[in-house]
């Protein structure tokens, strides 16, 4: 395997997705959200410029195109796990997760069981857009993660409403708002809404693949 920058990208994104969980076992809170935050987003970024660069450069190579799809799916899966965890379980993001978790398992299956016929299964424009979509989503929702951690900080285990009479008394500090709600409550909004589209996108490329399987698995008689 020869050490070319595309390559090296890809390999530093698969070591990106365990780091993203390693940043909660190292760092307080909310460091630890932001330091996420920004190696997920930085992960994210190489996932195009590595296929850009090997495609520019003329540098593609069969191990590239063997460990991007992991990546991909490790960085993915593991910040999904971090997120249903710190959300307490919100079935609104369980369920979107358990679509996305189920597709890249049945996906990978299948591909396994196919051995050299898996080359039918190649990826789609809109597999990539449902890379992009999920990798969107949860960056978004790392953000609002975060952003709700500051202000269960700023209201120091006080009901919204006893939140509100001491801003009002100048006791405590007023949070950040967005609109007429505060940005943690809208950016984790905006997470779930994406977070249900790349579900969609999934389970749609996972039907598809399983579309172009289907003459694969047929018993011969």
């Amino acid at each position: 395997m020869t050490w070319t920058i595309p390559n090296t990208l890809t390999l530093l994104r698969l070591l990106a997705a365990p780091g993203v969980a390693v940043m909660f076992l190292y760092f307080h809170r909310p460091w630890a959200d932001w330091f996420a935050l920004a190696l997920f987003v930085g992960a994210a970024i190489t996932d195009w410029f590595d296929g850009y660069l090997a495609r520019l450069w003329k540098q593609e190579s069969k191990f590239g195109a063997m460990l991007d799809p992991i990546a991909d799916k490790a960085m993915v899966l593991i910040a999904i796990m971090i997120l249903s965890g710190y959300n307490g379980m919100n079935p609104w993001l369980i369920l979107p997760a358990t679509v996305i978790l189920f597709r890249e398992v049945f996906v990978s299956g299948l591909r396994e069981f196919l051995g050299a016929k898996s080359a039918t299964l190649k990826v789609t424009k809109l597999a990539k857009w449902k890379t992009t979509a999920q990798m969107v989503a949860i960056a978004t929702l790392f953000l609002g993660t975060g952003l709700e951690y500051l202000n269960g900080v700023a209201m120091q285990g006080m009901t919204p409403d006893q939140y509100a009479e001491a801003v009002m008394a100048g006791d405590a500090d007023p949070i950040r708002a967005c609109g007429k709600q505060d940005c943690a409550s809208t950016a984790n909004q905006v997470g779930l809404v994406l977070i249900w589209i790349a579900a969609a996108l999934t389970a749609l490329t996972g039907w598809e693949y399983f579309r172009k399987a289907m003459p694969y698995l047929r018993d011969e008689r």
